[in-house]
């Protein structure tokens, strides 16, 4: 059985860096070899990120989730383009709120096929938050 640590380096964590790379692109004007050494990656893999031949996850996209965990990779992005924040951070706090909003249960359940274990889940209070907003 899977933990939901590997889900998140095996699904989520190329999802949110193609996101994040296709925002510091697209909308803030970066060059791929700019992302890649913010990333600490090589600018073919963000080339592949772009091309979205890594980091595409069906499961996030059509969550109902998704606009929420999309809204948050757009605050990253722009922070990260300002140099208002450091990778490592930002890529925290995502992971924070792929959990805190509910995301990572339904992605181990989805994959595992098993119900999400307690550490899967998200605070509950923090969720109601989330979803509020």
């Amino acid at each position: 059985m899977k933990i939901p640590c590997e889900i998140v380096v095996w699904y989520v964590l190329p999802t949110i860096r193609r996101e994040i790379a296709r925002e510091l692109v697209f909308e803030h004007g970066m060059t791929q070899a700019q992302v890649a050494r913010k990333f600490e990656v090589t600018d073919a893999a963000i080339s592949q990120y772009l091309k979205k031949k890594r980091g595409e996850n069906e499961i996030i996209q059509n969550s109902e989730r998704y606009p929420l965990f999309f809204n948050e990779i757009k605050n990253s992005a722009k922070r990260l383009a300002s140099g208002d924040a450091d990778f490592v951070t930002e890529m925290c706090k995502l992971c924070y709120t792929v959990k805190n909003c509910g995301m990572l249960a339904e992605i181990y359940e989805q994959y595992t096929g098993y119900d999400a274990p307690q550490c899967a889940m998200a605070d509950a209070e923090i969720q109601r938050m989330m979803l509020k907003e």
